[in-house]
């Protein structure tokens, strides 16, 4: 079964290690189509809602995002982290029951600076990150902007809000809020994801998910794999790394991608994104933690 091997690192070292971390990789040819033919770099993003490493992985991820634009085209692949506790066994990290996860939630909010509660993995935890990957796919059916706002709130949700991502009310309530936001995803039909989330297509999307992360060996999460357009060899990044990795990476893809942007102001990226976290701004604008505070405070005035 995949593993959050991220989770099973040893998070600084993974933060100041030397950016040596690209091998490679040959991919399966994703779906094509226009869009995706015109983007130089695809980016398939192997992860699961319930992996904290990935949840830490944001403001990297993100940055990158921005950034490059339409010259990378992201493809999430659900990995399955948690079938059951019955099941799940990291050995190296010693956790075999939910409350042995709190300990590493408490360390990648220290080595991160990502707002995390481990506080969940003692209260209600979740018995399996099953139900949150099948409902990310039924999202996924709505479009990739859906399915990218979905995930970005169940991760949210489950690490610094405290809910319980395996039972289906609350899949439902934040697919509710989804569908409420007038400004980041309007257009989201929450009817429509009711009924795909018991949809056989789903199921089957998610089980594909799953081989494909087997067939390439990926247990550790968050693992990108980059490609060219149209080429079947790549490269791959695996778990935690600073922003310099990622830029590494798209280098040994394709030396003659450069940013087409970068982020200076606040609001504007505040507003691309709706949401983010003050660990997102410093890593955007590469500001201090006292500095982003106080610009915050400043524009919210």
């Amino acid at each position: 079964m995949p593993h959050d091997g991220s989770d099973r690192s040893n998070g600084m070292e993974a933060e100041k290690a030397r950016v040596s971390v690209t091998e490679e990789y040959t991919l399966n040819r994703a779906p094509s189509g226009l869009d995706r033919a015109l983007r130089q770099v695809e980016v398939i993003y192997y992860t699961d809602p319930l992996c904290s490493w990935s949840w830490a992985f944001e403001p990297q991820w993100r940055r990158l995002r921005y950034e490059f634009g339409g010259q990378i085209c992201p493809r999430y692949v659900m990995g399955g982290l948690i079938a059951d506790w019955q099941s799940y066994n990291d050995p190296i990290n010693s956790v075999s029951r939910p409350l042995q996860m709190a300990p590493l939630w408490f360390q990648v909010r220290q080595v991160s600076g990502m707002p995390i509660d481990e506080q969940i993995w003692l209260e209600d935890p979740p018995q399996s990150s099953y139900p949150a990957c099948i409902a990310f796919k039924a999202a996924e059916r709505q479009g990739p902007e859906h399915a990218e706002g979905f995930l970005r709130r169940l991760r949210e949700g489950v690490m610094s809000e405290r809910r319980n991502l395996s039972r289906r009310e609350v899949l439902l309530e934040i697919a509710a809020e989804l569908a409420g936001d007038t400004v980041g995803q309007a257009g989201f039909d929450l009817e429509r994801f009711r009924q795909d989330l018991d949809n056989q297509d789903t199921l089957d999307a998610f089980r594909t998910d799953v081989q494909e992360a087997r067939y390439h060996g990926i247990g550790r999460y968050p693992t990108l794999a980059l490609r060219r357009r149209a080429e079947g060899r790549g490269l791959m990044i695996v778990g935690f790394r600073p922003y310099s990795a990622l830029r590494l990476a798209l280098s040994g893809v394709d030396p003659d991608l450069e940013p087409a942007r970068s982020a200076t102001e606040l609001i504007e990226y505040v507003s691309y994104w709706g949401r983010v976290t003050v660990r997102e701004i410093m890593e955007a604008l590469d500001l201090e933690e006292s500095l982003a505070d106080q610009m915050i405070q400043q524009a919210v005035k």
